[in-house]
């Protein structure tokens, strides 16, 4: 295992100074059109307006992303104070920010309490940059609901389901963070695409969480995210990924239109039970139908199946005949992932010259078989190390607490 400190840069919150002390006011940011156009009522607009001053906000906030009312340089006074009194325009808090020495980004971002016993659960989120696009790896759940063994998220429990305005404000965060709004400064440390293109050109559901246990806020998110009069990123370049949820596969597609990722890392079932648990409800030959049946598929708009290296455990030349042979018929792109290790793992990362030959059988099979160059792993970034330090009291327990009006400190539920 590397030494994971090494050449670590960790810093302090880079974003821009926060506009207002927290308040009890909810924020605008996040929202869905829905959300905006029910707090535009809420703050007086009449229902002849709503659809103009719906949209109007909207492109001061997700085009913009101003960060105080008084930005809003088109809006009219009266509108202006009448937000300013019901609600913010507040980012989770960035609590902590670490600079790879590949120029790979992570922020801890705590969120605003959920209840008087919720202290603001933390969770993580990765900016790639690359010299031609900028990828932002977005978490679904703090914590995560399942317990694959060779990632180090699963070993946090599930604290809560994000919501959708959750979702989207990370991107809001990076935006803010890597001066990617009109008229932003980009920080000078770290790599970032090139001119011309936007900093956040794509977004993956790879971060913390099963985000199809939470797929209702995740299409939600998605909508927001690819709306082309704010933040603007297109469907085609939101990848979701699952370790197999197979009754939500179809409605992700036919709901949100957004590319397709299989957490797949085994071939053999009782294999895949102890790597993915999930296999044990929805084995391989019935996700892989629902991948066969997912909406719009084609040869450009390919599912890409993850298969992370593990030494000695998943890397034969079988595994690779047999991959190549499940997924007969499926248009596919097969992205072959060093292992990441993390503390306390037991697995170890496939030597090169086996990924070499795993990828060389794939490849003359007909399938794209890019090997993924790990980033960040000096700062715990890479696919499978994320883990928040946040509480982990499950939110049925906290609901629970919340309606008793007891403390975590006195509960046999703490």
């Amino acid at each position: 295992m590397p030494d994971q400190m090494t050449a670590l840069a960790f810093l302090a919150p880079e974003a821009p100074a926060a506009t207002a002390a927290p308040s009890s006011r909810p924020s605008l940011v996040g929202r869905t059109r829905a959300g905006l156009s029910a707090a535009m009522a809420e703050a007086g607009v009449p229902e002849r307006e709503l659809r103009m001053r719906t949209s109007q906000i909207w492109n001061w906030v997700y085009h913009h992303g101003v960060r105080d009312f008084s930005e809003m340089r088109n809006v009219g006074k009266d509108l202006k104070s009448a937000l300013e009194a019901r609600f913010t325009l507040r980012r989770p808090e960035v609590t902590a920010s670490q600079v790879s020495r590949d120029g790979t980004r992570k922020w801890l971002l705590k969120m605003q309490p959920t209840g008087p016993h919720d202290r603001g659960a933390e969770i993580e989120c990765v900016y790639i940059p690359e010299t031609d696009r900028g990828t932002l790896c977005v978490s679904s759940q703090v914590g995560c609901t399942l317990t694959c063994t060779f990632c180090h998220t699963g070993t946090q429990r599930l604290v809560r389901n994000l919501t959708s305005a959750e979702i989207v404000a990370q991107l809001m965060v990076a935006r803010d963070m890597i001066g990617d709004f009109p008229g932003r400064t980009a920080p000078t440390d770290g790599l970032l695409p090139g001119e011309g293109s936007r900093f956040v050109s794509n977004i993956v559901f790879m971060g913390m969480g099963e985000p199809l246990y939470n797929a209702d806020a995740v299409t939600d998110a998605i909508d927001t995210i690819a709306d082309g009069d704010g933040l603007s990123v297109g469907r085609r370049r939101i990848t979701v990924s699952t370790s197999g949820v197979v009754p939500e596969i179809g409605p992700l597609g036919a709901r949100s239109n957004a590319m397709l990722a299989i957490s797949l890392h085994a071939v053999r079932d009782e294999l895949r039970d102890e790597l993915v648990p999930l296999n044990r409800k929805y084995p391989i030959r019935d996700l892989l139908d629902a991948c066969r049946a997912y909406p719009g598929l084609s040869n450009a708009r390919r599912i890409t199946f993850e298969y992370v290296m593990l030494k000695g455990v998943n890397d034969s030349d079988a595994d690779a005949r047999e991959l190549v042979r499940l997924l007969k018929g499926i248009p596919a792109k097969i992205n072959l992932i060093p292992f990441n290790p993390w503390p306390g793992t037991r697995y170890e990362c496939s030597d090169w010259d086996r990924i070499e030959r795993f990828s060389d059988i794939v490849f003359r099979a007909g399938y794209a078989s890019p090997v993924r160059t790990p980033r960040g792993r000096d700062i715990l970034a890479a696919c499978g190390q994320l883990k928040s330090e946040t509480e982990k009291l499950s939110a049925r327990a906290r609901m629970m607490l919340d309606e008793a009006g007891a403390s975590p400190s006195t509960s046999p539920l703490a």
